[in-house]
């Protein structure tokens, strides 16, 4: 059941439901969505092996964040844009590129994050 659809509903809990609907979508059909998926897994198992600091945990956990939320707005858009203007537009064009883009900068963000984090780590265990 989609959120703008009629019908009896309760309202405990349809917005936590409709939200799951939505990641469980995009986590089906967008392949991006789930590698970010898995580099996230990834990274909250190198912080809990390093046993990162809580600062550090913050900061990665807002990047995962992050990435996760601008890939799904991504998704969002391109959706939007494909069914607004489904004959081929440049500005059409242009819209999903600049919402591209704006996934890319999280994704380096969060890799400049991960960086900085587990470098550190890396080196003090390869050292030991």
């Amino acid at each position: 059941m989609a959120s703008d659809s009629s019908g009896k509903k309760t309202k405990s809990g349809i917005g936590f439901r409709y939200a799951w609907n939505g990641i469980r979508w995009t986590f089906q059909k967008e392949r991006n969505f789930r590698i970010h998926t898995v580099a996230a897994v990834l990274a909250i198992i190198a912080g809990i092996f390093f046993r990162i600091e809580t600062a550090e945990w913050t900061a990665v956990l807002l990047s995962i964040g992050f990435v996760i939320a601008t890939e799904m707005i991504n998704t969002v858009i391109e959706l939007m844009m494909d069914h607004l203007s489904p004959e081929r537009s440049e500005t059409a064009g242009l819209i999903k590129d600049i919402a591209a883009g704006a996934v890319l900068i999280a994704a380096i963000t969060a890799v400049l994050v991960g960086l900085t984090v587990f470098v550190p780590e890396i080196i003090s265990v390869w050292k030991e």
